[in-house]
């Protein structure tokens, strides 16, 4: 069988007869990897029958037999479920528990039916002592160790189970490919392969992915357009929670998030993340604020904290940390322009307790807060919550779903709430919680500091 050698870029799939420096394609460096590939035999693939041709009115509507794993978070994130013959790939960086959450979510599975959990990167034994750790005991998990995509589909033909998980995609790989496994062409031809196994047999099939140094999955950018649902699981290094958020959901939102906590007995649910993210907010502190981040339909309440002090050098710092860093180099130029606070000459450092990351603009109000806080050495009332986006020139404007922010402030027992002007109207306050808009930064500072 006649060869030819063809260069693949690993990080977006272009490919080119010739080696190059740089991707033409994605402007990467160094990513064109050689690849043999062998010229057609003249055997395609398997064709199955063609589907038949209906009007939409006939086509039956109803929604899909979901079915529950047992995790909460888990199952609100993918939109209420597992949708039977759906393909969901899950990324995250090394170690932030992947495997942990799916061999937790199989174990439950396992309850409505067979599991078949193939490891391509551990041993069956190191699965077990795992499990062990998790407390997982299901009887109908089953565990198969193994690389080879053929060989991982003859086991799922003899056992025929509901659900499937490969850990992980990078590492399986098909012996009719000349390339080694995690190149494009094998990434692509297993995720093509897993799909076609998913639609045609009603397997739910989950598989996890490495990230690359810039936060993306790893592979061809299309692996992520061919799977139904792509979950990115979140969290820092020095923090025991994690974020598992979705970024693609063909059967749900993709605005959900689900919040887990690492312990020595695996990842646990956090029902009410507002609590835990304020549990050791310190109290009557200057650059201190709470700001209700709105997560799909989910209201979270996080710590915005501020440090403003002169610099020791030519070039003030501007460190963010969980912010949008231009955000608030703009947040800055309008105190200074607007509100004529002195802040060129001084070093600006913003935090999000908890190693959350926001990013929506609601948070603007907060950010200036904080800032104004921090520089003044004036603390905000720790009854006080703040949402809102701020304009280039100074404006407050409305922002979405303001009912549910003031329903969870209320809940945990705020006493204020500044909020835009727009939002106030045919806005009732809850019981406990006074409302206050506010038309621009001047009568937010007003407003604070009174």
């Amino acid at each position: 069988m006649k060869q030819k050698t063809i260069y693949s870029c690993q990080q977006c799939g272009y490919q080119s007869p010739k080696w190059l420096g740089r991707c033409p394609d994605c402007n990467q460096w160094n990513t064109l990897t050689e690849e043999l590939r062998s010229a057609p035999s003249g055997k395609g693939r398997p064709v199955s029958a063609a589907a038949p041709v209906q009007r939409i009115a006939e086509v039956t509507a109803d929604e899909e037999d979901r079915c529950c794993s047992g995790i909460g978070e888990f199952d609100r994130v993918l939109g209420g479920g597992v949708v039977p013959g759906s393909l969901v790939l899950i990324g995250g960086d090394p170690g932030i528990g992947k495997s942990t959450l799916l061999l937790q979510a199989a174990n439950r599975l396992a309850a409505s039916g067979s599991v078949l959990y193939v490891t391509a990167e551990e041993s069956a034994r190191q699965i077990k002592l795992r499990g062990a750790r998790l407390g997982v005991e299901a009887g109908e998990l089953f565990i198969c160790a193994e690389t080879c995509l053929e060989a991982i589909l003859e086991r799922v033909a003899e056992l025929k189970p509901r659900f499937l998980v490969v850990d992980s995609i990078q590492t399986i790989f098909i012996s009719a490919l000349e390339s080694a496994p995690g190149s494009v062409t094998q990434v692509r031809e297993c995720a093509g392969r897993l799909m076609l196994l998913a639609k045609g047999q009603g397997v739910s099939t989950f598989i996890a992915g490495h990230v690359t140094k810039g936060g993306a999955i790893a592979g061809p950018r299309m692996l992520e357009h061919m799977v139904d649902t792509v979950l990115y699981f979140e969290g820092d290094a020095g923090h025991p929670y994690r974020i598992l958020r979705a970024v693609k959901n063909r059967f749900g939102s993709t605005n959900e998030i689900g919040v887990f906590e690492m312990q020595e007995r695996g990842l646990v649910e956090v029902s009410n993340p507002s609590e835990l993210f304020l549990a050791e907010r310190p109290e009557e502190s200057a650059g201190s604020v709470v700001v209700p981040s709105l997560e799909g339909s989910r209201p979270i309440l996080v710590e915005l904290q501020a440090l403003v002090s002169s610099t020791s050098f030519g070039t003030p710092r501007r460190t963010a940390i969980g912010l949008d860093h231009n955000r608030v180099s703009l947040l800055v130029a309008v105190l200074e322009k607007k509100l004529g606070l002195p802040l060129t000459a001084q070093d600006i450092f913003l935090n999000v307790a908890g190693g959350v990351r926001l990013d929506e603009p609601a948070v603007d109000l907060g950010i200036v807060a904080a800032l104004a806080s921090s520089h003044l050495n004036r603390p905000v009332s720790s009854g006080l919550i703040l949402f809102g986006e701020v304009g280039l020139t100074g404006e407050v404007r409305a922002v979405s779903r303001p009912e549910l922010r003031v329903m969870e402030a209320a809940r945990l027992g705020f006493e204020r709430c500044c909020l835009p002007a727009g939002n106030l109207k045919n806005l009732d306050a809850p019981p406990g919680l006074q409302l206050c808009g506010v038309a621009n930064v001047q009568q937010v500072l007003e407003g604070i500091f009174d």
